[in-house]
């Protein structure tokens, strides 16, 4: 998946103050960060301006760890070009 998870870990990492190399896909955005429902909000919302995607809020409600922000970037990336 090109360098998308790159971008997807400096999004994540950014937006919940948290060291680059903490943001293992593994991850989970509530348990180990401390993420609130804004904050999955605001990384979507951002995800969705760099990759020119839409995500719904059923979507967004499945996320819980980084590697489900992997997956959907990837599906959406797959699914919405022309």
């Amino acid at each position: 998946m090109e360098n998308y998870n790159e971008t997807i870990k400096k999004v994540i990492a950014q937006k919940l103050g948290v060291d680059e190399s903490d943001v293992l896909p593994q991850s989970e955005l509530v348990a180990d960060f401390g993420a609130d429902s804004l904050d999955l909000v605001e990384i979507m919302m951002k995800l969705e301006v760099v990759f020119d995607i839409k995500v719904s809020d059923d979507e967004m409600d499945s996320l819980r760890t980084v590697q489900d922000c992997y997956d959907l970037v990837e599906q959406k990336l797959k699914s919405e070009k022309p």
